[in-house]
Protein backbone atom coordinates (compact mmCIF):
# COMPACT_ATOMS: atom_id res chain seq x y z
CA UNK A 1 0.00 0.00 0.00
CA UNK A 2 1.23 3.07 -0.99
CA UNK A 3 0.54 6.81 1.28
CA UNK A 4 -2.54 7.57 -0.96
CA UNK A 5 -4.32 4.07 -0.17
CA UNK A 6 -3.44 4.11 3.17
CA UNK A 7 -5.04 7.65 3.94
CA UNK A 8 -7.88 6.15 2.06
CA UNK A 9 -8.65 3.67 3.97
CA UNK A 10 -8.26 5.79 6.79
CA UNK A 11 -10.95 8.47 6.06
CA UNK A 12 -12.99 5.14 5.30
CA UNK A 13 -12.73 4.06 9.21
CA UNK A 14 -13.32 7.49 9.94
CA UNK A 15 -16.70 8.77 12.02
CA UNK A 16 -17.81 11.73 13.36
CA UNK A 17 -18.62 10.92 17.09
CA UNK A 18 -14.86 9.78 17.24
CA UNK A 19 -14.22 13.06 15.76
CA UNK A 20 -15.49 14.72 18.29
CA UNK A 21 -14.23 12.84 21.24
CA UNK A 22 -10.93 13.26 19.72
CA UNK A 23 -10.92 17.14 19.18
CA UNK A 24 -12.66 17.64 22.68
CA UNK A 25 -8.48 15.82 23.64
CA UNK A 26 -7.07 18.89 21.41
CA UNK A 27 -6.70 17.01 17.76
CA UNK A 28 -6.35 19.50 14.86
CA UNK A 29 -7.41 19.04 11.64
CA UNK A 30 -6.82 17.54 9.22
CA UNK A 31 -7.84 14.13 10.70
CA UNK A 32 -10.77 11.84 9.92
CA UNK A 33 -11.76 10.64 13.55
CA UNK A 34 -10.20 6.45 13.52
CA UNK A 35 -10.38 4.53 16.49
CA UNK A 36 -6.88 2.67 17.55
CA UNK A 37 -8.78 -1.11 16.54
CA UNK A 38 -9.40 -0.17 12.84
CA UNK A 39 -6.08 1.47 12.66
CA UNK A 40 -4.81 -2.03 13.72
CA UNK A 41 -6.71 -3.52 10.89
CA UNK A 42 -4.28 -1.44 7.99
CA UNK A 43 -1.25 -2.03 10.42
CA UNK A 44 -1.16 -5.72 9.54
CA UNK A 45 -0.85 -4.94 6.40
CA UNK A 46 2.12 -2.54 6.59
CA UNK A 47 3.75 -2.93 9.89
CA UNK A 48 7.83 -2.36 9.86
CA UNK A 49 7.01 -0.15 5.92
CA UNK A 50 9.16 2.35 7.48
CA UNK A 51 9.47 4.44 4.14
CA UNK A 52 5.38 4.57 4.58
CA UNK A 53 5.45 5.34 8.02
CA UNK A 54 7.90 8.56 6.95
CA UNK A 55 5.15 9.54 4.53
CA UNK A 56 2.18 9.15 6.90
CA UNK A 57 3.58 11.50 9.51
CA UNK A 58 4.86 13.75 7.12
CA UNK A 59 1.24 13.93 5.58
CA UNK A 60 0.07 16.17 8.60
CA UNK A 61 -3.04 13.92 8.86
CA UNK A 62 -3.31 12.98 12.74
CA UNK A 63 -4.92 9.63 12.05
CA UNK A 64 -1.86 9.29 9.79
CA UNK A 65 0.93 10.45 11.97
CA UNK A 66 -0.38 8.21 14.98
CA UNK A 67 -0.65 4.86 12.76
CA UNK A 68 3.13 6.20 11.37
CA UNK A 69 4.74 5.75 14.39
CA UNK A 70 3.20 2.09 14.82
CA UNK A 71 4.24 1.02 11.23
CA UNK A 72 7.66 2.50 11.75
CA UNK A 73 10.81 0.29 11.92
CA UNK A 74 12.47 0.51 15.20
CA UNK A 75 15.75 -0.40 13.65
CA UNK A 76 15.92 2.38 11.38
CA UNK A 77 14.65 5.37 13.52
CA UNK A 78 17.04 7.83 14.29
CA UNK A 79 17.45 10.68 16.49
CA UNK A 80 17.09 13.16 12.83
CA UNK A 81 13.71 11.55 12.20
CA UNK A 82 12.21 11.87 15.94
CA UNK A 83 13.19 15.20 16.41
CA UNK A 84 11.33 16.07 13.31
CA UNK A 85 8.30 14.19 14.50
CA UNK A 86 8.30 15.86 18.03
CA UNK A 87 8.25 19.11 16.47
CA UNK A 88 5.55 18.42 14.64
CA UNK A 89 3.41 16.57 16.91
CA UNK A 90 0.14 18.51 16.66
CA UNK A 91 -1.32 16.97 19.97
CA UNK A 92 -0.98 15.15 22.80
CA UNK A 93 -1.58 11.79 21.47
CA UNK A 94 0.84 11.94 18.72
CA UNK A 95 3.19 13.61 20.99
CA UNK A 96 2.71 12.17 24.06
CA UNK A 97 1.77 8.32 22.81
CA UNK A 98 3.10 7.78 18.99
CA UNK A 99 6.92 9.63 19.76
CA UNK A 100 7.52 8.32 22.72
CA UNK A 101 6.55 4.79 21.69
CA UNK A 102 8.42 4.55 18.66
CA UNK A 103 11.85 6.55 20.62
CA UNK A 104 11.56 3.72 23.30
CA UNK A 105 11.25 0.96 20.99
CA UNK A 106 14.00 2.27 18.78
CA UNK A 107 16.32 3.00 22.02
CA UNK A 108 16.58 6.54 21.70
CA UNK A 109 14.19 7.96 24.39
CA UNK A 110 16.40 8.31 27.16
CA UNK A 111 18.80 10.72 25.00
CA UNK A 112 16.07 12.20 23.68
CA UNK A 113 13.67 12.95 25.96
CA UNK A 114 16.25 14.25 28.62
CA UNK A 115 16.81 17.33 25.90
CA UNK A 116 12.93 17.43 24.84
CA UNK A 117 12.31 18.20 28.53
CA UNK A 118 14.04 21.08 28.68
CA UNK A 119 12.35 22.81 25.79
CA UNK A 120 10.38 25.77 26.11
CA UNK A 121 7.72 24.41 23.92
CA UNK A 122 5.05 22.62 25.90
CA UNK A 123 4.49 19.94 22.93
CA UNK A 124 8.05 19.00 22.99
CA UNK A 125 8.53 19.11 26.98
CA UNK A 126 5.78 16.81 27.54
CA UNK A 127 6.48 14.48 24.76
CA UNK A 128 10.35 14.08 26.91
CA UNK A 129 8.48 13.48 29.65
CA UNK A 130 6.45 10.54 28.33
CA UNK A 131 9.50 9.57 26.40
CA UNK A 132 11.21 8.59 29.60
CA UNK A 133 8.31 6.96 31.03
CA UNK A 134 8.29 4.66 28.36
CA UNK A 135 11.83 3.78 28.39
CA UNK A 136 11.16 2.69 31.73
CA UNK A 137 8.31 0.64 31.12
CA UNK A 138 10.77 -1.46 28.65
CA UNK A 139 14.30 -1.06 29.92
CA UNK A 140 16.77 -3.40 31.42
CA UNK A 141 17.20 -3.26 35.17
CA UNK A 142 21.12 -2.08 34.02
CA UNK A 143 20.28 0.39 31.75
CA UNK A 144 18.38 2.63 34.16
CA UNK A 145 20.88 5.42 36.04
CA UNK A 146 19.04 5.97 39.41
CA UNK A 147 21.38 9.10 40.37
CA UNK A 148 19.75 10.69 37.44
CA UNK A 149 16.28 9.35 37.94
CA UNK A 150 16.75 11.04 41.79
CA UNK A 151 17.87 14.32 40.16
CA UNK A 152 14.76 14.30 37.56
CA UNK A 153 12.30 13.52 40.60
CA UNK A 154 13.65 16.29 42.22
CA UNK A 155 12.76 18.56 39.45
CA UNK A 156 9.53 17.42 39.18
CA UNK A 157 8.89 18.27 42.98
CA UNK A 158 10.21 21.57 41.95
CA UNK A 159 8.95 22.99 38.85
CA UNK A 160 5.12 20.80 38.32
CA UNK A 161 3.07 23.10 39.98
CA UNK A 162 4.36 26.00 37.47
CA UNK A 163 4.78 23.92 34.44
CA UNK A 164 2.54 24.13 31.42
CA UNK A 165 -0.49 22.04 31.25
CA UNK A 166 0.94 18.98 29.59
CA UNK A 167 3.94 18.95 31.06
CA UNK A 168 2.03 18.55 34.31
CA UNK A 169 0.30 15.73 33.25
CA UNK A 170 3.34 13.73 31.79
CA UNK A 171 5.46 15.37 35.11
CA UNK A 172 2.68 13.16 37.21
CA UNK A 173 2.82 10.05 34.86
CA UNK A 174 6.89 9.89 35.25
CA UNK A 175 6.00 9.61 38.96
CA UNK A 176 3.96 6.63 38.71
CA UNK A 177 6.40 5.08 35.87
CA UNK A 178 9.44 5.73 38.45
CA UNK A 179 7.15 4.25 41.76
CA UNK A 180 6.04 1.50 38.95
CA UNK A 181 9.06 -0.12 37.27
CA UNK A 182 12.08 0.93 39.54
CA UNK A 183 12.14 -1.17 42.31
CA UNK A 184 14.84 0.73 43.82
CA UNK A 185 13.00 4.10 43.90
CA UNK A 186 9.21 2.85 44.57
CA UNK A 187 9.47 4.84 48.18
CA UNK A 188 10.74 7.84 46.49
CA UNK A 189 8.40 7.98 43.86
CA UNK A 190 5.84 7.86 46.46
CA UNK A 191 7.33 10.57 48.64
CA UNK A 192 7.65 12.61 45.69
CA UNK A 193 3.60 12.13 44.44
CA UNK A 194 3.13 13.03 48.20
CA UNK A 195 5.22 15.92 48.05
CA UNK A 196 3.60 17.82 45.16
CA UNK A 197 0.07 16.73 46.23
CA UNK A 198 -2.82 16.89 43.83
CA UNK A 199 -2.37 17.89 40.36
CA UNK A 200 -4.80 20.43 38.00
CA UNK A 201 -4.75 19.54 34.54
CA UNK A 202 -7.27 21.23 32.02
CA UNK A 203 -8.46 17.97 30.04
CA UNK A 204 -10.60 19.88 27.79
CA UNK A 205 -13.96 19.20 29.22
CA UNK A 206 -13.55 15.37 29.28
CA UNK A 207 -14.56 13.27 32.00
CA UNK A 208 -10.48 12.11 32.05
CA UNK A 209 -8.75 12.61 35.35
CA UNK A 210 -4.87 13.05 36.36
CA UNK A 211 -4.30 9.26 37.71
CA UNK A 212 -2.97 10.23 42.18
CA UNK A 213 0.66 9.09 42.09
CA UNK A 214 0.69 7.72 45.11
CA UNK A 215 -2.18 5.78 45.21
CA UNK A 216 -1.84 4.37 41.65
CA UNK A 217 2.05 3.08 42.31
CA UNK A 218 0.30 1.69 45.93
CA UNK A 219 -1.69 -0.46 43.45
CA UNK A 220 0.73 -1.82 41.84
CA UNK A 221 2.79 -2.61 44.91
CA UNK A 222 -0.19 -4.28 46.72
CA UNK A 223 -0.48 -6.63 43.51
CA UNK A 224 3.46 -7.29 43.39
CA UNK A 225 4.13 -6.18 40.03
CA UNK A 226 6.93 -3.66 40.62
CA UNK A 227 9.40 -3.63 38.18
CA UNK A 228 7.22 -5.72 35.82
CA UNK A 229 8.10 -4.60 31.95
CA UNK A 230 6.47 -4.41 28.95
CA UNK A 231 7.89 -6.75 25.83
CA UNK A 232 7.54 -3.30 23.99
CA UNK A 233 6.00 0.49 24.49
CA UNK A 234 3.82 0.51 21.45
CA UNK A 235 0.42 -0.98 21.64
Amino acid sequence: MNVKAVLQELESYGNESTKKIFMKHGAKEPFFGVKVQDMKKILKKIKNNHSLAIELFNSGNGDAMYLAGLVADKNKMTKEILNNWVEKANWYMVSEYTVPWIAADSGLAWQCGIEWINNNKEHIASSGWSSLSSFLSICNPEEVSIPEIKKLLNKIEKSIQNSPNRVRYTMNMFVISVGCYVNELTELAQKTAQSIGSIKVDMGGTACKVPDAYSYIQKVVDKDRVGKKRKMARC
